[in-house]
Parts: structure tokens; C-alpha cells; sequence
């Protein structure tokens, strides 16, 4: 708790979509809305005028093949379609989405081209065709391409989300995380954008991380970062000597030890860590966090009393902690105030998001029911902390077999190792 989580700064790499991906799949499904918004129906009497009756119908033929997914069939009305009425904008951009669903990037740009130039404000035409520009590599003539199309359509999170796709392709990080973010705005769900939007973040940490290591490679903030990675990866003993060489320039910097007793207190070196927070709390008295992991610590270590002034110290200033109500009951416990711990942890059950540690409290609820003479409550709570376990384990298997299934379809099945209680703030 209170961790901040932050990026590898090595081995980052922006992969360009496959020519067969979720984003290009999607796109013959994007082009049906195009197929209502510009067929006949939306068209303008006047240029309806001007074509002969049956081109209507060879449009929407055309338009239900698209629809069933015959390419071929729709990609041959459309011409058709075209040729008969060379000043149809609808049917040259329709044809270019075939053509692009086929694969035949060259074809496609030059029937939306021919779209464009007869209806310039014609909506998705840019869009596709900055698609079709960037799946040929041509980068930097989809950039403006799209950027048109994001202009003229600024509520269109897919065209953002294009944008940011080729400004990624760039390498322009700062400015793929800005469209994309709008992306995001537009379409909070959408997790083709989530994803993108998630590279271009990361490129943009580790270009402020390299920039930051060629300017001062002795700022005790270069320590800092790779301490908080190596901790993120587990890799305890290289996150202390960080974070102790970080100190070392810079021994009086607030947050500091506390990430240090975070580290320490993962590694399971408690001394060290109760140091650690202390200090912490030295240097910057108002550090909520310190206080409250350090509360939890000296409960870890048997120490009732101090904990409890610290955790509730923590919670005036701070409430709504991570875990509060829970390791606040274990105080209690610890205490020997039965009933006051109880009341904490059916909180916990009612209100903590996590499972384990709802899990756990159940558990310590039905031992507590037994002490407090309620029976038919430790039962109820027993029984529900077991079903809980149960639900646990099997979903584990259930994701272990279908990792092993997909690594290897003939692995034979071993029981998950035994989850642990997530009982320490993190």
C-alpha cells in the first residue's frame, strides 16, 4: 500500500498490429455504420438525380454481401456501382473498405482517394484511409491523414485511437499518450485503446527515466527508480542497496525510508524495517503511510499497545486506509478486546474489496464467535470462510489448467501452491 508501482526502464517495445488483428478485424464491422450513413437513403436528391434507378439496388446488394461477409461479391458490386455512377462518393469509399479488408492496401487507398476527391467531408474516409496508409508502412502519410479526420470528427474515439497508433509507430510518445488519452475519454471501455494508451504511457516513463539518467546518472533519483523496480520484480537484495545508495545522497529526502521499510519488511527483515519507518517518521512526521505500516509491523511483532496508537493515528489523518478495519481487528484481537475486533471484522467482510483478505476475516470471525460464546455464528462464518476457500482453490485450478492447456496440451494437472494470507499492507 502506498507502493507506487513504476515501469521497467528496459526492453520496451511498441508493437505495430498485425495485419490481422482485433483492430483490423473490426474494421468491416466500423464500415457497416459508413454503409447507413452514406448509402442511398442518406444521399441528396440532387445527386440522386442523376443516376439510373437500378444503381440504388446494385448499391445495397453490394451492401448485403459486404454485411455476410462475401467480400468478393461486395467488392465486385461496388465497382460495378461506381462505374455506372463515377460521382458516387459512397460507393468508392465502401469499396475501398473491401479492399482494405482484403489486404489490398493499394486498391483501397486509391477508390477512398477517389471518395475524398469527390466528397472531401466525406466521414470515415480519411479515417480508412490513414488505416490503409499506415498498414503499408507509409507512416508519415497517415499521420496528416488522420489527424483530418480527427479534426473534423473530434468525438470519434476510434479515429483518436488510430492517431495514437501511428504516433506510436513513430515513436512520438508524448504526443500517442495525448490522443489516445482522448480516445480513452471518449470510449472509457474500449480495450483496444486501453491498450495502446498503455504502451504509449510506459514509452513516456521510460523516455523521462533515460532522459533523467543522461542528465544526472549520480542523482540520488536514479537510485530511487531502479530501487522501486527492482522491488517490483521481487528482487529484494538489488532494491535495498538502491534505495540505501539513494539515501546516502540524499539522507534527509521524505519517502525515502519508507520505501526502504517496504522493501525491508517484504524481504522479511522486520528489524531493519521498524528502523526503517521510524526514521522515516523522523524526517517527515506527517507520513501517514510510515505510520500506518509501521503500526502494522510492531502488531506483526506482538507489540498491542503501540500498534494500536499508531494504526489509529494513521486513520485520523488519513482514513479509509488500505486494509484499515482488518488489521485494526487484529490489534484488538491481539488486545484482547474480543468483541470490539468481531464488530471490526464483520466491517471487513461487509466493505474490504479484497478476497483473501475477506477469506481470512471470516476465518478469525468464527474463531472469535467461539470465544464470545455465538456458536451458531462461528459456524455460520466457518462455513463461509470454507466456501470462500474452496471457490479460491478451484478457480486457481481452473487458470492453472488453462495456462498448462495452452503451453501444453498434454501436461497432466498439479495442485496450485497454497495461497498466502495477504495480511501485510502493501
Amino acid at each position: 500500500m502506498g507502493r507506487i508501482v513504476m515501469p521497467s526502464c528496459h526492453l520496451l517495445v511498441v508493437r505495430r498490429p498485425a495485419a490481422n488483428s482485433l483492430a483490423r478485424r473490426k474494421t468491416l464491422v466500423q464500415s457497416l455504420s459508413f454503409l447507413l450513413l452514406c448509402g442511398p437513403c442518406g444521399l441528396i436528391p440532387a445527386a440522386r438525380a442523376q443516376r439510373s434507378p437500378g444503381v440504388d439496388d446494385h448499391f445495397r446488394q453490394a451492401s448485403e454481401a459486404m454485411r455476410s461477409g462475401n467480400l468478393e461479391a461486395a467488392a465486385e458490386g461496388f465497382a460495378a456501382v461506381a462505374k455506372e455512377a463515377p460521382d458516387f462518393a459512397a460507393a468508392y469509399l465502401n469499396l475501398g473498405l473491401v479492399r482494405e479488408e482484403q489486404g489490398r492496401h493499394e486498391e483501397a487507398i486509391a477508390s477512398l482517394q477517389k471518395a475524398l476527391h469527390l466528397n472531401p467531408k466525406l466521414r470515415g474516409a480519411n479515417l480508412f484511409l490513414g488505416i490503409a496508409e499506415y498498414r503499408l508502412n507509409r507512416l508519415d502519410e497517415a499521420l496528416p491523414i488522420l489527424r483530418k479526420e480527427t479534426m473534423a470528427y473530434p468525438k470519434d474515439a476510434i479515429a483518436w485511437m488510430w492517431l495514437g497508433v501511428v504516433e506510436l509507430a513513430l515513436e512520438h510518445a508524448e504526443q500517442a499518450a495525448d490522443a489516445l488519452d482522448k480516445a480513452a475519454k471518449l470510449a472509457p471501455g474500449n480495450t483496444d485503446i486501453l491498450y495502446h494508451r498503455g504502451h504509449a504511457h510506459l514509452l513516456v516513463s521510460r523516455n523521462s527515466y533515460e532522459r533523467m539518467f543522461k542528465g544526472d546518472p549520480k542523482s540520488w533519483r536514479v537510485h530511487q527508480v531502479l530501487g522501486q523496480v527492482a522491488s517490483e520484480g521481487e528482487h529484494y537484495t538489488d532494491a535495498i542497496y538502491e534505495y540505501l545508495e539513494a539515501i546516502k545522497l540524499a539522507p534527509t529526502q521524505p519517502g525515502l525510508h519508507e520505501e526502504l521499510g517496504s522493501v525491508y519488511r517484504n524481504a522479511n527483515k522486520m528489524d531493519e524495517a521498524e528502523e526503517a519507518f521510524q526514521r522515516e517518521l523522523e524526517i517527515d512526521p506527517h507520513n501517514v503511510l510510515a505510520r500506518y505500516k509501521l503500526g502494522v509491523l510492531l502488531m506483526e511483532k506482538g507489540d498491542g499497545a503501540k500498534a494500536k496508537e499508531l494504526i489509529v493515528a494513521a486513520l485520523q489523518e488519513k482514513p479509509g486506509l488500505l486494509h484499515a478495519d482488518y488489521n485494526l481487528a487484529r490489534v484488538e484481537k491481539l488486545l484482547g478486546n474480543d468483541a470490539a475486533a468481531a464488530a471490526l471484522l464483520e466491517k471487513t467482510v461487509a466493505t474490504d474489496s479484497d478476497p483473501e483478505i475477506v477469506q481470512q476475516a471470516w476465518y478469525q470471525l468464527g474463531l472469535l464467535y467461539r470465544g464470545l460464546h455465538r456458536p451458531a455464528d462461528a459456524q455460520k462464518a466457518l462455513a463461509m470462510f470454507q466456501k470462500l476457500k474452496d471457490a479460491a482453490a478451484e478457480a486457481s485450478q481452473q487458470s492453472l489448467a488453462k495456462f498448462r492447456a495452452r503451453q501444453n496440451p498434454k501436461a497432466s494437472a498439479e495442485p496450485p501452491p497454497a495461497p498466502q494470507n495477504p495480511q501485510n499492507p502493501r
